[in-house]
């Protein structure tokens, strides 16, 4: 049987959620435990009843189960009974570390005196006190094949009166094949008794275990760990504490890197052992433990190494935000200076428009009353008239003065600050001064028309009707009181509002 990686995980989780109900299970057999004990009146039958409560406490609290078969031992009125109690509690003191006691308490029961029908128990408990001393002596070759092989006696004793049609029979004859190195023939009968045990816990718990090693030993470790599983997942729910599977589950779990499982199942199993009171359990879960603790630590420390590389990257990001932040904060900032910037541009462009209408309006009144004039003086035949006031210049010089004045506030309103700021490029000493009532000056003027954008000397000659020499002269003298005579009338161009 092939079993898939998503099988495993299926019953892994399985077996996780059981762990978390552990204590349900736990409290429902203390409760049949505790009704038992309730019942239980030592002045009737106490045997047969000590015997239910210490089979009940059996794997679940070895120190109370040995004190039940005890006290049932001394409360014995047969020597039936007496050697039923022995061997029951014989079979548990190993767990103990007990072996010795065990041993000598077991030999005190004469096999020939046992009853046909106690047999299988007493055979049983026989291999069972046995396999628990040779687990104990694992890395000690010599005693373990010692004790081993009494209990395989004693399991072959046990096969020869068992009903061959059980799966009692089946499961302790494949064991036997499994002990004494017949693996194929051990296979097939732990197949059989797994897939038929259904409800007995104990027995589907106990094949699978014995199939998780032979899937182990044909290098199936998928199978190995589905199987471990399973054992442990049975010893679980039936609130099993004397236990191997989930032990050995963690043990190696913890060696494919699932460390926070296989620290669970240890603890869990450990919990287990000192809960039962079962020292040999507790010796062979403690020397896993200290390996899935250091590959814990080791994970703890690798996490918290990462989670110190993802504060530094956050801290990074928030820092690089931070930066964007400011970035867009001063590009908002900036934007919304552009946009007063192009208000104040739509203002002047405002107010050019509106200057210029109202310097054409002007023009066009002038003209219209030079049309006038011109009519009258040709009308009345006074063209001597009209020559002679056209020729004077006045009518011209009237007219530019006009001009000046309009020219002069519209410039001014658009360049409130900018006698002071060409003032700022002139020498101290040279620095303009306009007489009283005067807004400009020509030359004033002339850097206007510059700072206008009309930088030829002919066109500006042409609009305040001077002379070409004459702008020529002028814009040489104010080049000469300069601070900066090579920049100052880039300078003059570059004056804001």
């Amino acid at each position: 049987m092939h079993i898939s990686d998503s099988e495993l995980e299926r019953e892994l989780i399985s077996l996780d959620r059981a762990i978390s109900r552990r204590s349900d299970y736990i409290g429902r057999r203390q409760a049949r435990i505790d009704s038992m004990r309730a019942d239980l009146n030592l002045n009737e039958k106490p045997a047969e009843q000590l015997m239910r409560i210490g089979r009940e406490y059996t794997s679940f609290n070895n120190d109370s189960a040995i004190r039940y078969f005890s006290l049932g031992r001394q409360l014995a009125t047969t020597g039936a009974e007496r050697d039923q109690f022995a061997w029951s509690e014989a079979a548990l003191l190993p767990l103990s570390g007990l072996f010795e006691r065990a041993t000598q308490l077991f030999d005190t029961v004469d096999p020939d005196s046992v009853a046909p029908a106690l047999l299988p128990s007493y055979y049983e408990a026989g291999r069972q006190m046995h396999s628990y001393i040779s687990t104990f002596f694992k890395d000690h070759p010599e005693l373990d094949s010692i004790y081993t092989s009494k209990s395989l006696d004693f399991q072959q004793k046990l096969l020869e009166i068992l009903p061959k049609n059980t799966l009692d029979y089946k499961y302790n004859l494949g064991e036997y094949y499994l002990l004494t190195g017949q693996r194929a023939r051990a296979g097939l009968l732990l197949e059989e008794v797994f897939e038929r045990s259904g409800n007995n816990g104990k027995l589907r718990a106990r094949a699978a275990h014995h199939l998780a090693h032979l899937s182990r030993d044909n290098g199936d470790y998928n199978r190995y760990l589905y199987y471990m599983a399973v054992s442990a997942l049975s010893d679980v729910t039936s609130a099993t504490r004397e236990v191997a599977s989930l032990q050995e589950l963690g043990s190696n779990i913890g060696s494919s890197g699932d460390v926070g499982r296989a620290h669970n199942y240890l603890s869990a199993a450990l919990e287990n052992a000192v809960e039962c009171g079962a020292a040999l359990r507790m010796i062979d879960t403690s020397r896993a433990l200290p390996l899935i603790e250091r590959s814990h630590s080791a994970d703890m420390k690798r996490n918290n190494r990462y989670m110190i590389i993802i504060v530094i990257v956050l801290v990074l990001l928030l820092a690089g935000l931070g930066i964007l932040f400011n970035r867009v904060r001063l590009q908002m900032h900036k934007m919304q200076l552009m946009e007063q910037t192009l208000r104040d541009a739509n203002k002047t462009k405002e107010v050019y428009i509106s200057q210029f209408l109202s310097l054409c309006s002007i023009y066009m009144d002038k003209l219209n009353q030079f049309c006038k004039i011109a009519n009258r003086k040709l009308a009345a035949g006074q063209a001597d008239d009209l020559y002679r006031m056209t020729k004077s210049g006045k009518f011209v010089e009237e007219q530019s003065r006009e001009f000046y004045e309009v020219f002069d506030n519209a410039f001014l309103h658009i360049y409130p600050n900018f006698i002071e700021d060409v003032n700022a490029l002139l020498r101290p000493d040279q620095r303009i001064v306009l007489r009283e009532g005067e807004l400009l000056n020509t030359d004033l003027r002339i850097l206007a028309f510059m700072r206008l954008g009309i930088e030829d000397s002919p066109r500006i000659a042409q609009v305040l009707n001077y002379s070409l020499n004459t702008i020529y002269a002028y814009r040489n003298r104010l080049k000469a009181r300069a601070i900066n005579r090579d920049t100052f009338e880039e300078d003059v161009t570059k004056i804001q509002s």
